[in-house]
């Protein structure tokens, strides 16, 4: 969910120019993409190095759970310092911190401890750049006299654009030349997002939502902190006063936590089963990434003439279950790449939907607050599901826990449908969504 920030005094009254909103989505397209071959380099080279699920899947909770925190505490940060300052200082921390993973391994001084903090530190400041990327995404639309809605639109297009070139780049980079160059890849990736939106974007964007006057600087810190913790106190009191965005939220962090299973340890320890490697990883990404992408344009224009509960169930059942029981039954690799593609358009249908929904509910003023604490809520299972995933495994095997992954997805998505708030979904129509919301391979409540 994007925060909504105060637009800069020039915004209104500037010649109109598709710079801001170009240098915003190439520095996201960039990013994005460094982050989706590290997704498949990283795991890789820790079941490689190590042989075992159970330490991709740390590796993956490692990653995970700075990210999820730090980005549900950053939201007021990033309005008091402004999220073009934050987008370009933690791109270039990531950078740094994801170069010296190739760089120590080179040199033979990794050991597994310190891999653990350098993921930790990339994933820890990786969620401040992202949510401060998606801030400035309405002031870049004001800029350049862009709807929105198409804005948002163009930004959830990103996102799946490069969680597919992501994963087909990774995939068979790491086939060719190992994991190590994927990481590299990652790094280089975070600096060129730090130099776009330092060096691209024009002055005076993406500044300060808010500075407090030089007369209240004796009060300062007191008037500071009480006001950070007001805004969390009233975002959780919207989200309490919501059932639909509450079954939203669980329903989605149980989804969510299976999915980060999924993608972080059951897809690679099936590649490696199967004899497939890294690029059959990327393949299947790739698949997916495409279809969604083509879900998500054909979404876009024909989802509001749709009923809401109908496709949105419509595309849980084709992007859920599925794809865990086609690698359970060992299908030959066409199957699974048409089973892929139909999940990935299904899931395409959800943002717009999800996003048009959160964005009718929740109040202008709100949108930042009830965001973050949407997306900490969703998000908190993520980096439980790589750990659960890796230690089920071990214990049992790769297709016991493909069974019952996809029978707890089933079931979430299925009953969650049968509660009386899906009703409330139909009964609202507004302008689109606020924000692309999804995580392929499932929603995140979170760009």
């Amino acid at each position: 969910m994007t925060t909504v920030p105060v637009a800069a005094p020039e915004a209104a009254g500037s010649p109109r120019t598709v710079r801001p909103l170009a240098g915003v989505l190439g520095a996201m397209a960039i990013s994005l993409t460094g982050t989706r071959v590290s997704a498949i380099a990283l795991p890789w080279f820790v079941l490689a190095t190590t042989g075992s699920a159970t330490m991709t899947g740390v590796v993956a909770f490692v990653e995970m759970a700075p990210y999820v925190l730090v980005k549900a505490l950053a939201g007021p940060v990033v309005d008091r310092l402004g999220p073009r300052v934050i987008s370009w200082t933690t791109d270039a921390v990531s950078a740094v911190a994801a170069g010296l993973i190739p760089l120590l391994h080179g040199l033979g001084v990794l050991p597994f401890w310190l891999l653990l903090v350098m993921v930790g530190l990339v994933g820890a400041v990786r969620g401040p750049g992202d949510l401060a990327k998606e801030v400035m995404v309405p002031e870049a639309a004001d800029r350049a006299r862009v709807p929105l809605e198409r804005a948002t639109g163009l930004a959830g297009v990103t996102e799946r654009l490069a969680s597919t070139v992501g994963p087909a780049v990774g995939g068979g980079l790491i086939a060719l030349l190992g994991p190590m160059a994927g990481l590299t890849v990652n790094a280089v990736a975070f600096a060129l997002g730090s130099l776009v939106i330092s060096l691209v974007l024009p002055r005076g964007m993406g500044r300060a939502a808010a500075t407090p006057p030089p007369a209240e600087a004796g009060e300062g810190e007191a008037q500071q902190q009480a006001g950070y913790w007001q805004m969390f106190r009233e975002g959780f009191s919207f989200v309490r006063t919501e059932p639909l965005m509450l079954t939203v939220i669980v329903m989605i962090g149980v989804t969510n936590l299976l999915d980060a299973g999924f993608m972080t340890v059951l897809v690679p320890v099936w590649a490696q089963e199967s004899g497939g490697g890294p690029a059959v990883i990327g393949l299947t990404g790739s698949v997916w990434g495409i279809a969604a992408v083509g879900g998500s344009l054909i979404a876009a224009a024909f989802a509001h003439r749709l009923p809401r509960r109908v496709v949105f169930f419509t595309g849980f059942l084709l992007c859920g279950a599925p794809r865990f029981l086609v690698l359970a039954m060992g299908a030959p690799m066409g199957v699974v790449l048409v089973v892929f593609a139909v999940g990935g358009f299904g899931s395409g249908f959800l943002n717009p939907i999800l996003g048009a929904m959160l964005f009718e509910r929740v109040p202008r003023h709100l949108l930042g607050r009830v965001g973050a604490l949407g997306d900490s809520l969703a998000w908190a299972g993520i980096p439980l599901g790589g750990l659960l995933a890796g230690a089920a495994i071990s214990l049992t095997g790769l297709i016991p826990v493909l069974l019952v992954s996809g029978g707890l997805y089933f079931a979430t998505t299925t009953l969650a449908g049968l509660r009386p708030e899906w009703r409330e979904m139909d009964r609202l129509r507004g302008h689109g969504p606020a924000s692309a919301i999804e995580n392929p391979p499932g929603p995140t409540l979170a760009a």
